[in-house]
């Protein structure tokens, strides 16, 4: 049976940079933030985020975690 194992964490802000003015498209900016503690609980990374995102300059569109892990037979 596989057996993966978290490594590493990244947190992603993605931020409104407001619309393309040919397309009408919105325009979104991300802000990462690396070595995050993959043991870190979403409760956690949310009040990280929401705490971090009022001194960005554009506002709060969505919160992501990215987590990379090592597969291996169990």
């Amino acid at each position: 049976m596989a057996v993966a194992e978290k490594i590493q964490s990244r947190l992603t802000l993605v931020l409104n940079d407001g619309e393309d003015m040919e397309t009408g498209n919105t325009i979104y900016k991300s802000k990462s933030f690396n070595n995050v503690k993959p043991e870190a609980t979403a409760d956690q990374l949310l009040a990280i985020a929401l705490a971090v995102a009022p001194l960005q300059e554009r506002p709060l569109y969505n919160i992501e975690r990215t987590d990379d892990s090592i597969i291996s037979q169990g």
